[in-house]
């Protein structure tokens, strides 16, 4: 990556992108506005927007380049692959220079009208970073609404952090703030508990789901699944507690499943037994065996990435 540059400006805007064509044009009008009207309030005097490419298959990467042909505020970063968004917002933070920094998606279900409030807040002293959360899911299918909220329960009372329900990546942060995220060099990044175990004072501003302008998600369930688990591993080590406790479980109950059985052949003779109950207490115990190992396998698996301390990301170009 190259060196940073050596001035500095107001408000720096991170934008991971991957096939955002259909989108961008209609973020950089959008997030211009509120620009245009920051400056002409003297809020801010100096801006910069930071695209990043995270290794995209349509026209992303071009228009990216037109625009900051067109503006000198635009910058672009072109990873040389598909990193995951996390490594792309990293790469942007990295970048970013301004004394306070906002990321955002490009699809405009973060609304930039929420920047001048946002900036308001932190810059008056009171708050490091105000985040943004959705209080309803308006137009998500039902089951991911579900096991979203589900998840937010269940990574806040395995960890030692609040990840906030509906939380979203849209959030302004003064420099103090950007620096501590950007201190945590971990490969396995959960922006969503990076955010929270920096500490800091946030500030919340919720509002309701808005449907993307243009284009489509890129986020299945399985991805989504996924990334949970990376969240919940990356944060919590009672998943390894709950293994264990399941062992010591399976034990107890073995060790009585031994005596009733010593007693009833005491008293009753030999017992008949029947295939099915042994069938299924060999598959109960299978599972719960497969179950210890897997998460075993999930722990040790980040600690292989980690180990090898690859970088987060490759730069292919840069503007």
């Amino acid at each position: 990556m190259n060196e940073k540059r050596e001035y500095t400006v107001d408000l720096s805007v991170v934008v991971p992108c991957y096939n955002e064509e259909a989108t961008l044009l209609i973020f950089y009008h959008e997030i211009s506005k509120i620009f245009a009207s920051l400056e002409e309030s003297g809020i801010i005097s100096t801006g910069e927007f930071i695209f990043v490419d995270d290794g995209s298959s349509d026209s992303s990467l071009p228009i990216m380049q037109n625009l900051a042909e067109q503006d000198s505020r635009v910058h672009y970063i072109a990873l040389s692959r598909n990193f995951g968004k996390e490594a792309a917002m990293l790469a942007g933070l990295e970048r970013a220079i301004g004394k306070y920094v906002v990321t955002m998606d490009a699809d405009l279900q973060d609304p930039p009208a929420l920047i001048p409030q946002m900036l308001a807040v932190v810059a008056s002293g009171s708050f490091d970073c105000a985040g943004t959360r959705r209080v309803t899911r308006k137009g998500e299918p039902p089951i991911r609404s579900f096991f979203a909220r589900r998840f937010y329960r269940i990574i806040t009372g395995l960890s030692n952090i609040e990840v906030v329900d509906g939380a979203r990546d849209f959030r302004l942060m003064n420099r103090a703030y950007v620096d501590s995220v950007i201190s945590l060099r971990e490969r396995n990044r959960f922006s969503k508990g990076i955010f929270p175990w920096v500490g800091f004072k946030t500030k919340w501003f919720e509002y309701e789901n808005v449907n993307r302008v243009a284009g489509e998600t890129k986020w299945s369930f399985w991805k989504l699944f996924m990334y949970s688990l990376d969240g919940i591993i990356a944060f919590s080590s009672k998943p390894l507690s709950l293994a264990s406790i399941l062992g010591i479980v399976l034990f107890l109950l073995s060790v009585v499943a031994i005596i009733f059985v010593a007693i009833r052949r005491i008293i009753f003779g030999d017992p008949v037994a029947g295939w099915a109950s042994t069938i299924v207490i060999i598959l109960f115990c299978s599972g719960i065996q497969l179950l210890s190992i897997g998460i075993l396998g999930q722990y040790l698996a980040k600690t292989y990435t980690e180990v090898k301390q690859r970088p987060h990301y490759i730069v292919r170009e840069e503007k």
